[in-house]
């Protein structure tokens, strides 16, 4: 069962409280405390977003960075794919190149007429 949004809420004000708190007694760069105050900041988020969503069918403009890794390794991805394309378009024949925009449908790109 989805908690209320006002009640998820509340518990990631008090998640991004205690971040605060274990950040600014921080000991040393790798402390645990921080880490695991972090990580209860990134679950109260996704439980008040899902709340938010559920019962008003509204999201928050907020992205969790571990998501946003996630975006960028499938962006690389997606990179990587379309230099293998673009390679590949490289050897062929430029037959495609000479022929007239108005064989086209609109709003195509040479590569979605081949």
């Amino acid at each position: 069962m989805t908690p209320e949004p006002r009640a998820a809420l509340a518990r990631l004000v008090a998640a991004l409280e205690g971040h605060l708190d274990v950040a600014a007694n921080r000991r040393g760069e790798a402390d645990p405390a921080v880490a695991a105050a972090y990580q209860r900041v990134a679950e109260a988020f996704e439980v008040y977003d899902d709340a938010l969503y559920s019962a008003y069918d509204e999201v928050t403009p907020l992205v969790l960075y571990d998501d946003v890794e996630d975006d960028r390794d499938d962006d690389d991805e997606d990179d990587e794919d379309s230099d293998d394309d673009d390679a590949e378009d490289d050897d062929s024949d430029d037959e495609d190149d000479d022929a007239p925009a108005g064989d086209a449908a609109p709003g195509a790109t040479a590569d979605s007429r081949r």
